[in-house]
């Protein structure tokens, strides 16, 4: 098991690695490139991942807490069941990006983009939503109470919580 405590990959090219079950705790990735490794039961406790590309990647039930992911491109990754409480993702892309079930608790989304991401039964509780792109995303009974930032958001064609779609209610799902 590969052990990333303060380890430096800073660009590293990572794409197809198996870095299943691998602690990368605390480990620099800014700029690496993850697109298509196996990262499932993987740890990213307070690793730093800014910049990085994890387009496509399967981040099924992975542990973000407290990682920074400011700009990176998670578009198209599944993070069903993942934990990103207290991350820093301001900018990250979530496009077409399977967060299911995902923990948000507590996260900074300001201006993240999950056009299309489905966030159904995702915990956003008090995240920060400042001009968060949610085009298109499903938030079907997604729990996000005590949100900021809600107004600034771009809610067009978004289902809400309620499973009404934000355009009925004039391009928001704050009513």
């Amino acid at each position: 098991m590969l052990a990333g405590r303060q380890v430096d990959l800073t660009g590293a090219n990572l794409t197809g690695a198996n870095l299943s079950s691998a602690d990368l705790s605390l480990a620099n990735l800014t700029g690496a490139n993850l697109t298509g490794a196996n990262v499932l039961g993987a740890y990213f406790l307070n690793t730093v991942l800014t910049g990085a590309v994890l387009y496509g990647a399967d981040l099924t039930g992975v542990d973000f807490t407290g990682a920074t992911l400011s700009g990176a491109n998670l578009t198209g990754a599944n993070l069903t069941g993942a934990f990103l409480i207290t991350a820093h993702v301001v900018g990250a892309y979530f496009i077409n990006a399977d967060l299911t079930r995902a923990d948000l608790s507590y996260v900074d989304l300001t201006g993240a983009n999950l056009t299309n991401a489905k966030l159904n039964h995702a915990v956003l509780y008090m995240a920060n939503l400042t001009n968060a792109n949610l085009t298109g995303a499903d938030l079907s009974n997604a729990n996000y109470l005590g949100a900021v930032g809600l107004t600034t958001v771009i809610w067009s064609h978004t289902v809400c919580p309620d499973g009404t779609n934000s355009d009925t209610h004039g391009q928001t799902c704050v009513y």
